[in-house]
């Protein structure tokens, strides 16, 4: 009998990691370039998404959640693609836009200003997102736009965060791999999960990240890496990105829309007050790409 129940949990086992492996190789990806013709700008979309949920969205027996992924600066909107499989695995259509054009002036930081100079990219970001969820409305009408999950690294993760500053009735949930500028939101309207890293370069702005006791009374999750800022895109090592993505994907467990908020994860300590203008240490430095 012993030998038998062990040999049932062995099956299980198998046929579930068989389901997960397998559910990968069904995820199909497709590469959309449209043009935004009022600001006479091309944006390049990745969708991702399982064939066969795709196929029953068609039919009309679900409707796909969906994922917005936003890249950081310098890198691709194509190079998430271990983030994008993890969503997608899950059932979500993950919908990856590139932001940034060759064309577009550098990130600069100057002191003192909004977000140390980065609002007009975050503003540049959400109008992206705008034009490529109204498009997509009418390519894939199978898909929930109603109750997106924000995702984003670095400078993707600011555009994220802002994007459900301005859009929270919008927005399900905000996943964030390191952003630096734009402070979270404490209304605990929707569920914030936010990867760190421990990098000596890349430090977020006072007051972006919350105290313990507000995260735990906002529905805030914080899970220190231990990465580093730029590893955390298909570009890192494989450790890095198999850590979270089985973080990621323990945190999408409880993946419903009226799923109550769980304040009983680890958070990180006090990092100071919230500020979204960072005060004047002398004069502002020539152009950093800084993600």
């Amino acid at each position: 009998m012993k030998r038998a129940v062990i040999v049932v949990v062995s099956l299980l086992i198998l046929v579930a990691a068989a389901y997960l492996s397998g559910s990968k190789w069904l995820i199909r990806h497709e590469t959309l370039t449209l043009f935004d013709q009022t600001r006479d700008r091309p944006i390049d979309a990745d969708i991702a998404v399982r064939r066969d949920k795709a196929m029953q969205a068609r039919a009309g027996l679900l409707q796909l959640p969906v994922a917005i992924l936003n890249h950081g600066n310098t890198v691709k909107f194509t190079e998430y693609s271990f983030l994008a499989n993890v969503f997608a695995a899950r059932g979500y259509m993950v919908v990856s836009i590139q932001h940034d054009l060759s064309s577009d002036p550098p990130l600069v930081t100057k002191i003192g200003e909004p977000y140390v100079g980065r609002l007009p990219v975050y503003e540049r970001g959400v109008q992206n997102i705008e034009f490529v969820v109204n498009k997509l409305k009418a390519m894939y009408p199978s898909a929930d736009y109603d109750h997106l999950t924000m995702v984003g690294h670095s400078n993707g993760g600011d555009i994220a965060v802002y994007f459900a500053k301005l859009h929270p009735e919008q927005v399900r949930k905000v996943v964030t791999l390191d952003n630096l500028r734009v402070p979270f939101m404490t209304d605990g309207k929707f569920k914030i999960l936010s990867f760190r890293s421990e990098d000596s370069v890349f430090k977020p702005d006072p007051g972006v990240i919350p105290d313990g006791e507000t995260c735990d009374q906002s529905g805030i999750t914080v899970i220190n890496t231990g990465a580093q800022h730029n590893e955390m895109s298909d570009r890192g090592p494989d450790s890095v990105k198999q850590k979270i993505e089985g973080m990621l994907d323990k945190y999408l467990d409880d993946d419903s829309v009226l799923a109550p908020v769980d304040t009983r994860k680890p958070k990180i300590a006090n990092p100071g007050p919230v500020a979204q203008i960072v005060p004047p240490l002398g004069p502002a430095p020539a152009a950093v790409p800084l993600h």
